[in-house]
């Protein structure tokens, strides 16, 4: 049997490979290197191959993404029908949320607008600043990013709340627990609303003008998630009118966002370029290599893969056996 990996394995990680899948052939690749004559070789890949360069190869059973995001993975005759299909969930939560915390504090407390006057060699008062104590915070998207973000929140004093999609028991870090339908409901109350979904149809512009307005006067916009769950047009209003105080976004629709776009100088925006995630940190990568080491020993093995992706509704399945192992 022949494996595909186009992380960037070290010693170590090729080790621990090799340990979950003694006797495979493990091939190691940049995803931009593998040929078509390997993957039409492979029986899984372990890594992001272009999600077109799969379409139609029966021959691979198995994909595990090195990202939590599936949604270029799931559309129509991507993958075959019987390919399994995983993702890096409970890799990110660590890095992205540490990144959410100091974009807040940063805009909050005019972090920036020091950093500016230092440069300009300005001894200047910014002005008031608030606080994470005693806030509303609302997590959309309660994952492992959203929950390692509300956990956060928490230990800082937060009121924190939650949103997911499938309901279970409410955690020890929110005070509350609720289904979409309740999003509107819960929105007045929030100076801090944290978007952590993923690329569904039903997430495409979940924050529009409408959903803007319903928001408290004066709150901040955080977005890991998916870029295309905020109308980026309604944002741009949303801040120029202080609807909103602030927007701390790290995924845009249109991903670069173009130079003539109104975002770019609107007040309040503090944007970084898709970067909370990646390997920017060295333990996210850690983490996608215990999930794949043992997602391998389990296909090896005919046991069950963790973080097995819905490839219908475009993200990882709730059940408790497919949490994933990253400790």
């Amino acid at each position: 049997m022949k494996i595909l990996v186009t992380l960037p394995a070290n010693d170590r990680h090729k080790e621990s490979f090799a340990q979950a899948a003694p006797g495979a052939e493990l091939i190691y690749k940049r995803a931009r290197e593998a040929s078509d004559e390997e993957l039409e070789s492979v029986s899984a890949v372990i890594g992001n191959i272009p999600a077109d360069r799969l379409r139609g190869r029966d021959n691979i059973r198995w994909v595990q993404l090195g990202s939590d995001g599936a949604d270029k993975y799931v559309g129509e005759g991507i993958l075959a029908p019987g390919t399994i299909l995983t993702n890096a969930s409970g890799a990110y939560g660590l890095a992205i949320a540490e990144h959410m915390i100091g974009q807040l504090l940063m805009q909050i407390k005019h972090l920036d607008g020091y950093y500016d006057a230092q440069k300009e060699k300005r001894w200047a008062d910014c002005g008031p600043v608030r606080s994470i104590w005693g806030s509303h915070t609302l997590v959309v998207g309660l994952g492992d990013i959203g929950g390692e973000f509300a956990k956060r929140m928490q230990a800082l004093g937060s009121h924190v709340i939650g949103i997911r999609r499938h309901m279970g028991g409410c955690p020890p870090y929110l005070e509350g627990l609720y289904g979409m339908d309740k999003l509107d409901d819960l929105l007045p109350a929030a100076d801090y609303v944290a978007l952590c979904l993923p690329g569904t149809g039903q997430t495409r512009h979940l924050f529009d003008a409408d959903r803007f307005s319903r928001m408290k006067k004066g709150a901040v916009l955080l977005n890991v998630g998916r870029g295309q769950a905020v109308d980026s047009f309604a944002l741009n209003d949303a801040l120029r009118t202080g609807r909103l105080s602030g927007a701390c976004i790290d995924v845009m629709e249109p991903e670069p966002l173009p130079a003539d776009h109104p975002l770019w100088d609107a007040p309040g925006l503090l944007l970084t370029p898709h970067v909370s995630g990646d390997f920017h940190l060295p333990e996210t990568l850690e983490r996608i290599m215990r999930i794949a080491a043992s997602n391998l020993h389990a296909f090896m093995t005919g046991g069950t893969l963790k973080n097995q992706v819905d490839r219908i509704a475009g993200y990882r399945r709730n059940d408790a056996d497919n949490k994933a192992p990253i400790q």
